[in-house]
């Protein structure tokens, strides 16, 4: 058999708890029915004693009949329109004994038949309902018919039970509309139990994920709810409901203030626990227990994005006006190259020479400027240093005319590096050419070291020179650009390498604080694609 023959799926859970109800009330009924017949047979003056042992013997097979559909309803989860039109039928037919020994509809015990009706109407399905009535309607009509068969005539208990009658159609079509409307409000509200759990998911989830701290505040100052990063820039304890007080007086003071006057002031705090500035902004809202919300930015990364804007808008700029100065610049080249081939004494050789290593600087920072405009458009791949670093060291050597051990090269681990062959002979350039400018330049002035990182799929580069190092109030301004500390240099080199690391998934930092700079580039050595 089918699942639509078992008529499992038209019965709901709140069906088959209505149907146990509908038994449990008839078991009920039967129960007072039998404990009337048994122990005050006075309490129905109109049975005689052979009448009152035949009510006794119909209550005490309803009592078994309920008490069997109660067990059915909780055991056996199937059939269930079944069980009901047992139910029903059995219901009927008893009534209608009930009705007929009692004398007629007049003994009141028609009423009954109402109740059941009305309750399988909430519960059946569908033209069943009619079905009920339909049925109750021939049983009580065929009782009266038959009475009259044996006694004279009665047209007013027709009447009567022609309305009682109607009043079971009434009855049965009233209570399935008022079922149908109970379900389908019971559907909308399932349904928008869902859609709320499922929007309450996504709130949560979007809370989370913000960049941004959310914390919930009572009235009184206790903190009842935080998203992850509100925690961490307040250090606070997620299994508490603790006073705001206690991680920031200052925001605590400032949300005093603010439940005082209303406004939407901005207030500026600075955490205790986390050390951070923050900027927190309070909203109220319209939960029942008017709780606040309260909106915590770092500062710090505020003041950084606002800096990578500048910095981009600045990179873009002077990349406009390199493109625009290198023509010009080329012309002035030229021409000093063609004045050169004058003689013309000793202070004109000097000026010109002048003009012509300036012209050279000027080409040198156009060329860096125009160099990040291509930072974007990086080709990864695996570079085995061991074959790499020698060569391009060798290589850099040759070109600034330089002795061979000035750079001492150390290689171990793995020793591979995903990055784009262009930027990564740009950066080691711009790397050595700063470790050799603060230098003694003298035998292992540089050392070069390749190893691996502290993850598995890490490996650093380290270029170290034995200058006099960073000193402490530049080191935070050694990566800006035009910053530079050297009267020949540009002050793009390291800006420019960390840039180029950056676009490759690469990090460069200056490490350590001894005599010295080492700067150390830490990058992946898998995963280029």
């Amino acid at each position: 058999m089918t699942t639509a023959t078992l008529g499992v799926e038209h019965f709901s859970e709140t069906h088959w708890k209505s149907l146990r109800y509908f038994n449990l009330y008839r078991f009920v009924v039967a129960s007072l029915l039998f404990t009337s017949a048994l122990l005050y047979p006075s309490a129905f003056p109109f049975l005689s004693p052979n009448e009152s042992l035949q009510h006794l013997a119909l209550a005490s097979a309803y009592l078994l009949s309920t008490a069997l559909a109660v067990i059915l309803a909780y055991r056996h989860r199937q059939h269930a329109t079944m069980q009901l039109t047992a139910s029903v039928l059995v219901d009927v037919l008893v009534m209608t004994l009930l009705i007929h020994v009692g004398g007629g509809l007049g003994s009141g015990l028609g009423s009954m038949l109402l109740v059941t009706l009305a309750g399988a109407g909430l519960v059946g399905q569908g033209r069943l309902v009619l079905f009920y009535a339909a049925m109750a309607t021939l049983a009580v009509l065929f009782e009266h018919s038959y009475r009259a068969l044996q006694d004279a005539v009665d047209v007013a208990g027709f009447f009567h039970a022609g309305l009682f009658s109607a009043g079971f159609f009434a009855v049965a079509v009233s209570a399935r509309l008022l079922a149908r409307r109970v379900i389908a409000n019971e559907a909308l509200a399932l349904q928008r139990g869902v859609d709320l759990k499922n929007q309450t998911v996504i709130s949560q989830r979007v809370i989370e994920e913000m960049q941004d701290g959310v914390v919930v505040l009572r009235r009184d100052g206790r903190v009842r709810q935080s998203n992850p990063r509100a925690r961490q820039l307040l250090a606070l304890d997620s299994s508490r409901e603790d006073l705001l007080a206690e991680y920031s007086p200052e925001l605590a003071l400032g949300f005093v203030e603010w439940c005082r006057s209303g406004g939407e002031e901005v207030v500026l705090v600075r955490i205790p626990g986390s050390g951070m500035q923050l900027r927190a902004r309070f909203a109220p809202t319209a939960s029942s227990e008017s709780d606040v919300l309260v909106f915590l930015e770092d500062l710090g990364r505020l003041q950084e994005q606002a800096q990578q804007l500048k910095l981009a808008a600045l990179g873009r700029l002077t990349a406009n006006i390199a493109h625009e100065i290198r023509n010009p610049l080329s012309a002035i080249s030229h021409a000093g190259e063609l004045l050169r081939e004058e003689r013309r004494g000793e202070m004109y050789e000097r000026l010109l020479r002048i003009m012509l290593d300036n012209t050279k600087r000027l080409e040198r920072i156009v060329s860096d400027v125009l160099e990040l405009g291509r930072r974007d458009r990086t080709y990864r791949e695996l570079i085995n240093l061991r074959e790499t670093l020698p060569l391009l060291i060798e290589e850099y050597l040759v070109k600034e005319e330089l002795s061979a051990d000035v750079v001492h090269l150390e290689l171990s681990g793995v020793a591979a590096l995903c990055f784009d062959r262009s930027h990564f002979h740009q950066v080691l350039g711009n790397l050595l050419g700063n470790a050799l400018r603060h230098s003694q330049r003298s035998a292992g002035s540089v050392c070069v070291l390749a190893c691996d990182g502290k993850a598995d799929t890490q490996v650093e580069l380290h270029v170290i020179d034995d200058g006099e190092g960073v000193a402490a109030e530049q080191r935070e301004h050694i990566f800006e650009p035009f910053f530079t500390t050297h009267h020949r240099g540009t002050g793009l080199g390291l800006y420019i390498a960390r840039e180029l690391c950056e676009a490759n998934g690469a990090l460069l930092e200056l490490h350590g604080a001894g005599p010295g700079a080492d700067f150390r580039l830490s990058g992946r050595s898998t995963g280029c694609q």
